[in-house]
């Protein structure tokens, strides 16, 4: 008699690494989507508020992409770099134009790990310096360097790093010292600390990596203008400005469509990286940089798997369908609709500190009665939305804040099914950490 193989879950836990984390008490096999919705092994269907962690950007299955895919995938499915692509130059020449950065190069990697691992590369050897300024919280990537500049304790897992990474105050608007300050008080304090840490500095300083909204970091942001602010500091130090757009670019915030437009002030970044959805779930990522500092290397090098020409066909695809049908304004309206119903359904509900975010990027940080950050009502909100029928995501550095961020085709119909959800849910999670409501 054949025996029965054994759980999915169990033979994951076999083969993979134990610190690979799985969402989830009893963790969730995904087989096919559609649209916003998504499907399990046993047949459930679920709204998908989290898009693969932002990576599913315009829709599950969506034909214009997957047609691409598939024609390409027949044609030919790998050349690297060594090799003409057209799509590759096609898919190029779109984000130089829309990256705001003058005479700008782009180079396709992999992910947005392997983004920002070759803009820390490209700006350290520009500068002749290994000391990056990086925010507080923040979070770029889980390769040797990226981890270097995660100011994130939850995930990093070693303190050991090529480069010198001095942090600083300003993308957590609400926590910390400055936290009582008015926004224009808050940039002044948080301009003054970046000058004081720059005069502990060893001569050159390379860059500044920042995400416009933390993503893993809890959707955290800080006040428009901030970053225009210290560009000015480190304009006057020659020290380059590394956007890290992995999470926010190509409109998901509606307001704009980079991060970055929010501080504009200062005009564009020095380089700005990219990843998660310009490929819908497809492995693309890349860095954008002045064609001097993009040229600054002097070896030779390639990438066997950037700039595939499935994936380039895939982002092709992708980005034609972002721009054709407004996503970035769609993400603005129905964002704004459900971030607005978000903050109400909270009022009453001491358990939620804040609703936070723009766009289709909204953070809800949880807290415990004594205001401190509440992992536990956060793990149980994941499970009591997936209960209902919701995915959502997780954030912060102490794993205490909800993450909300669907595919940008999401419509009013389904922002207000998932609301809904979302107010079931933390009316449980108040229950069970904090009493009653007070609605």
């Amino acid at each position: 008699m054949t025996a029965r193989p054994a759980p999915l879950h169990a033979r994951h836990r076999a083969v993979m690494p134990d610190w690979l984390a799985l969402y989830y008490r009893e963790p969730l096999e995904l087989t096919h989507g559609e649209g916003r919705h998504v499907w399990d092994a046993q047949g459930r269907r679920y709204l998908d508020f989290f898009g693969g962690i932002l990576t599913t950007m315009t829709a599950h299955a969506l034909p214009e992409v997957t047609k691409a895919v598939a024609e390409q995938a027949g044609r030919i499915l790998h050349t690297s770099t060594l090799y003409l692509d057209r799509h590759m130059v096609e898919l190029a020449e779109r984000i130089a134009a829309l990256s705001g950065i003058p005479d700008a190069r782009v180079f396709f990697t992999t992910s947005g790990t392997e983004a920002n691992d070759a803009a820390l590369l490209l700006a350290t050897t520009f500068r002749r310096s290994n000391q990056i300024l990086a925010m507080r919280n923040g979070y770029h990537g889980r390769s040797f360097s990226a981890i270097g500049v995660t100011g994130n304790s939850s995930w990093s897992p070693t303190s050991l790093s090529p480069l010198q990474t001095l942090y600083v105050h300003g993308a957590v608007r609400t926590r910390g010292p400055y936290a009582h300050l008015s926004d224009r008080e808050f940039t002044e304090a948080c301009v003054a600390d970046l000058e004081d840490v720059l005069g502990q500095a060893h001569g050159n300083v390379a860059a500044l990596i920042a995400e416009p909204v933390q993503g893993v970091g809890g959707f955290t942001a800080p006040p428009d203008g901030l970053y225009a602010a210290f560009r000015d500091v480190l304009a006057r130090h020659g020290i380059l400005w590394i956007s890290d757009e992995v999470q926010t670019g190509w409109g998901r915030t509606g307001d704009h469509f980079w991060g970055w437009q929010a501080h504009a002030e200062a005009g564009p970044p020095d380089l700005l990286t990219f990843a998660k959805g310009i490929g819908n779930g497809m492995s693309v990522g890349g860095v954008v940089a002045r064609a001097d500092v993009m040229n600054c290397l002097d070896a030779n090098s390639i990438s066997t798997f950037g700039g595939s020409p499935v994936t380039m066909a895939a982002g092709l695809a992708n980005l034609t369908y972002l721009l054709e049908h407004d996503l970035q304004g769609n993400a603005r309206r129905v964002g704004g609709l459900l971030i607005e119903r978000l903050r109400a359904i909270a009022a009453g509900l001491p358990v939620v500190r804040e609703v936070r975010g723009r766009g289709l990027m909204i953070g809800i940080e949880l807290a415990a009665p004594d205001g401190s950050p509440a992992p536990q009502a956060a793990a149980l909100a994941l499970e009591a939305a997936r209960d209902k029928g919701l995915l959502i995501g997780k954030g912060g550095r102490e794993g205490h804040a909800l993450r909300i961020a669907p595919p940008l085709t999401l419509t009013v119909a389904e922002a207000e099914e998932g609301a809904d959800i979302l107010e079931e849910t933390l009316r449980h999670v108040q229950d069970a950490f904090g009493g009653k409501d007070r609605s």
